[in-house]
């Protein structure tokens, strides 16, 4: 049997965490390793200057799991650090509350978990679905759905593997099965946010305190992207890679000719 790690940035109480894990058990030995609280929108937070614990809990179904102290990123550091004497062949984050579609991705703790892991050697995926608000259907089955959807992925990732410095980014619609379009391999798609999101409030001594966040995104229609094919019903299973270049640019910006402007002689 293959081992899967399977871990989040919702944090070990998530009910996301334990629909995943229940479904990576029916085709792998799985470790549960989370946060101990939720890390939402912390990117690839590490924890550099203060030392990690791990405590070990019971799981709503009786498993075990292992909370940290860390961020989502250092869950899977720890992992592929040996501190539990067993290296995943996979890791699979989630099952995050909210869509890591578009621009998110940047800001997704759970998309970085399977960044840490690629970048470690490991393939990784990292599963989404809708805020429990806007499901249209019941959540719970939102979640066990997703978890199905991504068990089968995550039996060709095993089979098939994946290419250097590439994850799958997987994202499910809470709609119930019959209202799914289908299943689409798309493209990171434009999703934005009013500039203005920063809400201003005042505190019991007139002093001013912010919420960041407090807008809804525009998304864009194209359902080849990411965020139209959710808005549009489909699953979405988009390849990120950690290359970042911007290969198209690379020849234009050499004839910028930026040694001349310097002023170094380089």
């Amino acid at each position: 049997m293959p081992t899967i790690l399977v871990t989040n940035d919702d944090g070990i109480n998530a009910p996301g965490l334990l629909a995943l894990k229940q479904a990576m058990a029916q085709v792998a030995d799985v470790l549960v390793v989370a946060p101990d609280r939720n890390w939402s929108a912390s990117s690839h937070a590490k924890t550099m200057h203060t030392p990690l614990r791990i405590h070990q809990v019971t799981l709503p179904d009786g498993s075990t799991g292992y909370a940290t102290t860390g961020s989502p990123t250092d869950c899977v550091a720890l992992v592929m650090g040996d501190v539990f004497h067993v290296k995943p062949d996979l890791v699979v984050s989630g099952i995050n509350a909210g869509h890591n579609v578009g621009i998110d991705i940047t800001y997704s703790g759970t998309v970085a978990c399977a960044m840490e892991a690629v970048i470690k050697g490991v393939p990784g995926i990292a599963v989404s679905t809708c805020f429990p608000g806007d499901a249209t259907w019941d959540i719970e089955h939102v979640r066990k759905m997703a978890a199905e959807i991504t068990r089968g992925v995550a039996l060709r990732v095993l089979e098939g593997g994946l290419p250097e410095q590439t994850l799958l980014n997987v994202n499910v619609p809470g709609r119930a099965p019959d209202a799914l379009r289908g299943l689409r391999i798309t493209r990171m798609g434009g999703r934005r946010y009013d500039p203005l999101e920063v809400l201003e409030r005042l505190d019991p001594y007139g002093q001013p305190y912010y919420w960041l966040g407090g807008s809804r995104p525009e998304d864009d229609d194209d359902i080849d992207t990411d965020v139209g094919a959710v808005k549009h019903g489909y699953v979405s299973v988009t390849p990120i890679t950690l290359d970042m270049t911007h290969h198209a640019f690379l020849d234009h910006l050499q004839r910028w000719r930026l040694p001349e402007f310097t002023g170094y002689g380089l």
